[in-house]
């Protein structure tokens, strides 16, 4: 071979090897998998297997390519799975956790389009135990500030600044895809978030106006809620130390001219006979998790909400407390077992609805009285 050719074979694969280096396609996934004993579901206690309680059981592919000048073309398709019947999760949805595609620049930011997280979640949720570190079992009642990811938002347009001294912004707009009806079924986001060394603070809101109606706009039929608007208004702190994480969590949900949940499953006509015009949820939790090793940790959570359940004639104001536990051991890089707990108990408005009755998202249904129990043992496998 002469010395021109291996020149060029050489330049060659070099210029193939970066190539491949700058673009790139990723299989990623992960598996929850246990058992859950819940005490009191309504009818008895409940023993089921059920995945995804933690984190959802999931696969996906990611991918991004070089456009030169700092600018890349991204895409991301996620799947949602039951990993106890193998059946199709986010309303039977093939990528029902994500799916977007878009731009990211180095100097200007990422804006991507399709189904998406909304701000509240990419910056606040990871600042709470359900979001972070425990999943249902921590989450505030009835999930009801989507910090446990109940719901993501089609049809979405969202930007995220570079980070900037340690600060980075999100904004989010929905459309309602309905001819003839803009503002129906649309979502408005928008957060910020702060982080410096061991400290991450973070502020978020979230407009949606009708959700959980219709079928094409931003939130449908995964909606926590459906309702005539909800806003949330949230914010976050979390210090951590060199064996331990300290978090302190604030969420604030109005639910206007609410007609049901995703989370009551009877009659919801208040017992004074009226009709419900506005549902408020305040959320106050205290959370942690202490690192005996790298390998093994103890996370608790605690959350005070107070209700302002309010109608045509008269309100309402129950209060829940929500507490949890979860010890988790790392035996690789991949693969976690986990053990966890979690107590509610209402203090009862006495609105003749399962307002009234204990119903972690984590349980197998809502309990007959106002207090709940569940435990869950389980493994996670990641790929």
């Amino acid at each position: 071979m002469n010395t021109r050719l291996k020149i060029c074979l050489l330049a060659w694969l070099a210029a193939s090897a970066s190539a491949h280096a700058q673009n790139s396609v990723t299989l990623y996934g992960l598996v929850d998998e246990g058992l859950d004993y819940t005490n009191n579901a309504g009818s008895g206690s409940a023993w089921r297997m059920q995945s995804g309680d933690v984190v959802g059981s999931r696969f996906g592919l990611k991918g991004n390519e070089d456009l030169g000048s700092g600018y890349s073309a991204i895409f991301l398709l996620e799947n949602g799975f039951d990993a106890s019947n193998g059946a199709l999760g986010q309303g039977q949805r093939l990528f029902g956790r994500q799916a977007y595609v878009g731009l990211a620049s180095q100097q200007y930011g990422t804006l991507t389009f399709g189904r998406q997280y909304d701000p509240t979640i990419d910056m606040f949720s990871d600042l709470t135990a359900a979001g972070n570190w425990a999943g249902n079992v921590a989450s505030s009642p009835f999930d009801n500030d989507n910090a446990d990811w109940d719901f993501r938002v089609d049809n979405s347009v969202k930007y995220v600044t570079p980070t900037v001294h340690g600060f980075t912004g999100e904004a989010m707009y929905a459309f309602s895809n309905t001819a003839g009806g803009f503002a129906e079924n649309r979502l408005m986001s928008a957060a910020g978030q702060y982080q410096n060394g061991g400290l991450t603070a973070a502020v978020a809101y979230m407009r949606i106006d009708q959700p959980g109606l219709g079928t094409q706009g931003a939130v449908t039929d995964d909606s926590v809620f459906v309702a005539k608007s909800q806003e949330n208004i949230d914010a976050a702190a979390s210090y951590r130390f060199s064996k331990a994480l300290v978090g302190v969590a604030y969420s604030h949900t109005s639910v206007d001219d609410p007609t049901g949940s995703v989370y009551l499953s009877g009659p919801i006509t208040p017992a004074n006979g009226g009709a419900w015009t506005r549902w408020t949820f305040d959320n106050f939790q205290l959370n942690g998790q202490y690192f005996f090793t790298p390998a093994l940790w103890l996370g608790a959570s605690y959350t005070y909400t107070i209700g302002g359940l309010d109608t045509t004639a008269g309100n309402y104001h129950p209060k829940w407390h929500s507490a949890s536990l979860m010890l988790d051991y790392d035996v690789s890089k991949r693969t976690s077992f986990y053990m966890q707990g979690a107590y509610q108990h209402v203090e009862s408005a006495h609105t003749g609805t399962q307002f009234d009755d204990a119903q972690t998202p984590a349980s197998a249904g809502i309990s007959s009285s106002p207090n709940q129990v569940v435990y869950r043992i389980a493994m996670i496998h990641r790929f």
